[in-house]
């Protein structure tokens, strides 16, 4: 039976830990060439949103395991014309061996998991990116365990993730998080905090929820080893740009929360970034910034994540 990944408890964590380990593995291995994981088979990569990391990244990595990965933009196919979500996912399963989406709804996923038959893996909805919170955690486990990515390396530490709390990236790394021993903060203005269907996804899994949420930025970043944020205003919310960049301007990170974190604390952020908003250009810029390290491993961790999928689903 086809197995999927949709949200960050789709794997066990012993199961995630072993993503991590192979994500290790493929990193050190890359320049040897393409693999034969995925023996020649199509893959599909459906857009329903613009894309530079998550498409780069999975089309390379369907590629490097061996396999035919085929881009397709929503707006191209009979969906944009009315044909419906299980149609169409129930025509790419009798095609396709495995299918990469970046959709609005999480739905979305969740039905062509449902009618395809076949592997579907969640690269962003607009309630959850499971992908990228995985890479973020393997991105941490490197970077404290000093070029031996272990859990035990981030445990305990402190993580913020500054802004709309409430969005994909707050909910993916606050479960991430949690999940795997990171002592979570999120910060951000009143309305903007966690809600119930958040709280619903800890219970699901099992999983105890240890997150905080403070308006209070100052406080938040005292100590941290950690600051993350990510745009102010996501796709679809391009009308709410004015009122959101008056109301989240007290949650920049910029060089005024470094000045509390700890000594040694690192920027990141999924990109892409816009300086001056979210993040103030002399930190987005800085040696503790480890962006481009944390997109490169987007490849790495989505290779393992695919490979366990496949291996998973035999």
């Amino acid at each position: 039976m086809a197995r999927s990944f949709l949200k960050e408890t789709d794997f066990t964590r012993d199961e995630a830990a072993g993503v991590f380990e192979l994500a290790k593995r493929y990193k050190s291995i890359r320049q040897a060439g393409p693999l034969d994981v995925i023996c020649g088979e199509p893959w599909g990569l459906l857009f329903f949103k613009k894309s530079t990391r998550t498409r780069l990244s999975f089309e390379a990595g369907v590629y490097e395991l061996g396999g035919h990965p085929l881009i397709l933009n929503a707006s191209d196919l009979q969906l944009s014309r009315g044909e419906t979500v299980e149609d169409t996912a129930k025509i790419m399963g009798r095609f396709l061996k495995g299918i990469v989406i970046r959709a609005y709804e999480h739905s979305v996923v969740e039905d062509f998991a449902k009618y395809s038959g076949r592997t579907v893996i969640n690269a962003l909805t607009d309630f959850l990116h499971p992908c990228q919170s995985y890479t973020d955690i393997f991105t941490m486990m490197e970077y404290f365990g000093k070029g031996n990515p272990t859990l035990d390396a981030i445990k305990g530490r402190k993580f913020v993730f500054f802004g709309d709390t409430a969005c994909n990236m707050g909910y993916s790394l606050a479960l991430a998080g949690c999940m795997f021993g990171l002592n979570v903060t999120l910060c951000g203005p009143e309305g903007f905090e966690p809600k119930a269907d958040l709280d619903a996804l800890f219970e699901e899994a099992g999983i105890e929820k240890t997150y905080k949420f403070t308006s209070d930025p100052v406080a938040a970043a005292k100590d941290a080893d950690v600051l993350y944020t990510d745009v102010w205003v996501s796709m679809g919310k391009e009308d709410e740009k004015a009122e959101r960049i008056k109301l989240m301007s007290p949650y920049q990170v910029n060089e005024n929360l470094f000045s509390v974190a700890k000594k040694d604390a690192i920027f990141m952020h999924c990109l892409p970034a816009h300086a001056g908003e979210e993040v103030s250009e002399g930190v987005l810029r800085s040696p503790r910034s480890i962006v481009f390290d944390e997109a490169e491993n987007r490849l790495h961790v989505q290779k393992a994540i695919i490979s366990t999928l496949v291996r998973s689903s035999e």
